[in-house]
């Protein structure tokens, strides 16, 4: 399933900051803390805590956020089907970045250990 140039537009103009508590929410209500969220979106984007929170504050967009991110080398590793899309087919950099994120918190959220999370194991 190919994303749409409307869907990627969506995509790189949100904002990350109105996001970021819909993430928390989620890792949170499945008793996971946030932070192993920032642990995981750390290994994802080279952001530490305090970047992460300037980030926040400065209320980027995906785009820019993920302009700013050091991708992990190892991002490529993260497959599967994730809001409907194969995230390996994701031809849109940008969105597929953004589909990782999202990955990795579903997973972080139903529980898998964080060694499996961050592609270490």
């Amino acid at each position: 399933m190919n994303t749409t140039p409307e869907h990627d537009e969506r995509i790189a103009k949100m904002v990350f900051a109105s996001v970021y508590p819909h993430y928390l929410k989620k890792v949170e209500t499945k008793g996971r803390t946030k932070e192993e969220l920032k642990q995981v979106i750390e290994w994802l984007t080279g952001f530490d805590d305090q970047q992460l929170q300037a980030l926040i504050n400065e209320k980027v967009t995906f785009e820019t956020f993920f302009k700013k991110a050091k991708l992990n080398p190892n991002a490529q590793l993260i497959t599967g089907v994730i809001c409907g899309y194969r995230i390996e087919e994701i031809k849109n950099s940008l969105t597929q970045q953004a589909r990782y994120l999202d990955k990795l918190i579903d997973e972080l959220a139903k529980g898998r250990k964080m060694e499996k999370n961050l592609r270490t194991e």
